[in-house]
């Protein structure tokens, strides 16, 4: 006899992203509501930026992270190369860089200025 098999498939779980801009914003040289923006405005779907309709959704917690939480493939390279090109245009690039702290999240971390100087 075969064996039955399910007629449901399992739940898939929907890829969720953070980014934890903490440190920055605690400065107040990061504007967290900027970015925000920024993503929706740049963030592509089916080739087609900023509509990103109810696949993608990105909400803001605590004033220090966001999430991006889509229902279809998403990359988080992409989220890094997005962070990274807003870095760039408001001229952060040079202090703070995109680092990965675990498998679902992305932390915005000053360079080591002191340190490096200190070796040479």
């Amino acid at each position: 006899m075969p064996a039955v098999r399910s007629k449901t498939q399992p739940k898939k779980l929907w890829p969720k992203f953070e980014i934890d801009v903490s440190d920055p914003a605690n400065d107040k040289i990061f504007d967290i509501h900027m970015f925000e923006k920024y993503l929706h405005d740049r963030i592509k779907v089916n080739g087609v930026a900023g509509k990103l309709g109810n696949t993608i959704i990105i909400t803001k917690t605590a004033d220090t992270t966001i999430n991006v939480t889509s229902k279809i493939d998403f990359s988080k390279r992409y989220i890094k190369y997005l962070t990274k090109k807003f870095l760039k245009k408001n001229n952060l690039k040079d202090w703070i860089r995109v680092v990965s702290t675990d498998k679902k999240t992305y932390k915005l971390k000053y360079y080591n200025i002191n340190q490096e100087q200190m070796a040479e």
